[in-house]
């Protein structure tokens, strides 16, 4: 079967530029959109054309051009966003409607992977505010690809290990605690690390895969699904050192929104339903869904040990 033509949408991006990667690498044809609204954003086009040298092809098209974007859509086979959704950064969660109405309107594609790669939103009806706002923005995009019959792939990717492994899952630093680490509760709630290149690479498998068409496919690998006490162990292990570890009570952790920016508690609300709750492993994968490393077990996944490792001075 030939391999689907694939466009990229936020191409420049944290998770973007690895799918991209990705892409290339399993031998689509890659189109990645490049939209004049960088501006003197040069970075983004330095990675632009990096990506060019690489052998993707960039396409023109706007958010604020209908037609552009249905013009771009109509070049492929697959779409994947990849735009923002972290409060922190850029949030456009809803600009992909204006992305669902060119798609339904070029009317050729066979897979559209809506930029999730998170928590399943689908399960988080129950969500604190502000940080419900991620999961009912996803939920609207969902809604608008379904009535259209786009036939569509969710991808749940857990936790990045850049945001939550490095750092032993402390909030507000990217960077491992050197003497004391903030334990959730007990710190013995199970949660689902990924590295963010195996992110890509299960996500790009996804989109030819007959057994993946209108599910969620959940990145679950066994060996990555782990405490925070465990994480925190194998960190002491590799290091040689011990800790001091703080537990938060669940009072004390939600309590901590108070007087933070909206980002903040946007991140708090996230945690709490990851670290307290349980809210990534508290279900079984259903019916309408695929585990990737049960699908693709041919992809040697990274472990936390070896992600670990990268941070070793």
């Amino acid at each position: 079967m030939a391999k689907s033509k694939v466009l990229v949408v936020g191409g420049t991006g944290y998770m973007g530029k690895r799918i991209v990667k990705a892409s290339l690498a399993q031998g689509h044809t890659t189109y990645v959109l490049q939209r004049p609204e960088i501006g003197l954003d040069i970075g983004k086009l330095e990675m632009l054309l990096s990506f060019k040298e690489q052998g993707a092809r960039l396409v023109e098209a706007s958010f604020s051009n209908h037609k552009s974007l249905v013009e771009a859509v109509k070049k492929v086979d697959v779409v994947i966003c990849t735009m923002s959704g972290v409060h922190f950064r850029s949030h456009n969660i809803l600009l992909q409607l204006k992305l669902v109405d060119a798609i339904k309107e070029a009317g050729n594609i066979k897979r559209f992977l809506p930029s999730e790669f998170g928590m399943d939103p689908a399960l988080m009806g129950h969500a604190i505010e502000p940080g419900r706002v991620t999961f009912d923005e996803k939920m609207e995009v969902r809604k608008a690809i379904e009535e259209a019959h786009i036939p569509y792939t969710y991808i749940s990717a857990n936790c990045f290990a850049g945001y939550f492994v490095g750092n032993l899952s402390q909030l507000g630093t990217l960077v491992p605690p050197k003497e004391k680490v903030s334990l959730y509760g007990d710190g013995n709630v199970k949660v689902v690390y990924m590295d963010e290149d195996d992110v890509a690479t299960y996500a790009i498998k996804s989109i030819d895969d007959p057994r993946t068409l209108n599910k969620t496919v959940y990145l679950r690998p066994p060996e990555n699904i782990l405490t925070q006490r465990e994480l925190i162990a194998k960190w002491e292990k590799l290091k040689g050192t011990e800790l001091e570890k703080i537990s938060i009570s669940e009072q004390d952790f939600l309590s901590s929104m108070k007087g933070m920016d909206y980002a903040g508690q946007v991140g708090v609300g996230h945690f709490y339903h990851i670290f307290y709750e349980g809210c990534l492993t508290n279900f079984e994968i259903g019916q309408n869904a695929e585990e990737a490393s049960a699908l693709y077990p041919e992809v040697r996944y990274t472990r936390m040990e070896e992600y670990l490792e990268r941070h070793l001075n």
